[in-house]
């Protein structure tokens, strides 16, 4: 069964961008894969911010990331950019530390005006640790989404989206296992 990390980088508690983390965690476990939702926020900030990776904390959930055979990285969107929190999590990886795992990276933000985030500041980064396998990505509108309703994605469009891009990520991972 393949192992699945969700590392959601929004600072918030009961965000937008960690409900959609974990509503793509429960879809891959649908799947048949053992997933486990990192919320970078929950790790300790003193030795996140000082880049302390012998933290026992911040030690496991780099050896999380080794672990995985797919990682799924959600994240807000702030000034055309995905989060400072996020990138500080990521700064602590190992320099290949993506590489032989298959990637789905996805975003949340307030308007359209940001959807390119995702191909031009988060996937250069993940690339550079190694990433090869990274598939086509999401870019979630925030007014598609509504946590208190019985639906969490009210968008039909952007859900099929989503999915679409699940299901790409479900076989990248089953490629990637079989070429290991």
């Amino acid at each position: 069964m393949p192992f699945i990390l969700v590392v959601s980088g929004s600072p918030s508690e009961n965000s937008k961008t960690a409900k959609l983390a974990q509503y793509v965690s429960e879809r891959l476990a649908e799947r048949g894969m053992r997933t486990k939702h990192l919320r970078v926020r929950d790790l300790p900030a003193g030795p996140l911010l000082s880049a302390q990776a012998s933290d026992p904390a911040i030690g496991e959930a780099i050896e999380l990331v080794e672990l995985a055979d797919g990682v799924v990285f959600v994240t807000p969107t702030y000034k055309a950019s995905f989060s400072g929190l996020l990138k500080t999590f990521i700064d602590l990886l190992p320099q290949f530390a993506l590489t032989g795992k298959a990637i789905l990276p996805l975003a949340t933000g307030g308007t359209m005006a940001h959807v390119l985030m995702l191909d031009y500041a988060l996937r250069p980064i993940l690339h550079a640790l190694g990433a090869r396998h990274s598939v086509q990505g999401h870019f979630m509108i925030e007014s598609a989404l509504d946590p208190a309703g019985p639906e969490f994605i009210t968008d039909i469009k952007h859900r099929e989206m989503l999915h679409q891009a699940i299901s790409h990520f479900d076989q990248a991972v089953s490629r990637t296992l079989e070429a290991a």
